[in-house]
């Protein structure tokens, strides 16, 4: 059976990136019975605005032609993820946090009605199922420290949206020691569970 897999690149870098390295093994992992789709976030998405978020609210059969245009991509994004059943994600944290790119493609995601909806019990994610391994990268930002606010956000989000299985791979000390990181980052990437 195929594994599809949505891979979402983070790094601004494309050279010389920790996260994309990462990404490529985590990937490779799963075999060659896979399809793997990628959304590269270096070629920048286009910030939400008030154009978006007026046609974000706007009930589905209410939209203007202009409004539908408007969240073409966003549509397409979450497309991509309602066909995967694992998201490969690349966090390289830049300033404590997640990349702007990153954030960019949250916010044209994250949409009520479509990948989320409030209940009576509060919010409900709607888009379940899948499962999300992150390769989370820093040069000294340790994760779960009390520094980290980009590992809590991301898994925070994506339970949200309705993805609770996340597993993160981290080398979250390549300032301090870059091969000590990068060999405990591997030997995460060869621990993951691969279903067959």
């Amino acid at each position: 059976m195929t594994t599809n897999i949505l891979r979402i690149d983070g790094s601004a870098r494309r050279e010389g990136s920790v996260s994309r390295d990462l990404l490529d093994r985590i990937t490779a992992r799963f075999g060659t019975d896979t399809k793997v789709v990628t959304r590269d976030l270096a070629n920048a998405l286009p910030l939400i605005n008030e154009e978006w978020v007026g046609a974000n609210f706007t009930p589905a059969d209410a939209r203007t032609d202009a409004q539908n245009t408007a969240l073409e991509l966003s549509d397409s994004l979450i497309g991509e993820i309602k066909a995967a059943d694992v998201l490969v994600i690349g966090l390289p944290v830049y300033n404590f946090g997640v990349p702007a790119a990153l954030k960019a493609w949250i916010d044209q995601i994250s949409r009520a009605g479509v990948t989320f909806q409030y209940t009576e019990n509060g919010p409900e994610g709607l888009l379940t199922g899948k499962r999300a391994i992150v390769a989370m990268a820093s040069g000294g930002t340790q994760m779960g420290s009390e520094i980290d606010f980009a590992t809590g956000y991301l898994r925070f989000i994506l339970g949200f949206i309705g993805i609770t299985d996340v597993e993160f791979v981290n080398a979250d000390r390549l300032a301090m020691d870059a091969e000590g990181s990068i060999a405990d980052a591997l030997a995460k990437v060869e621990a993951l569970s691969i279903a067959a």
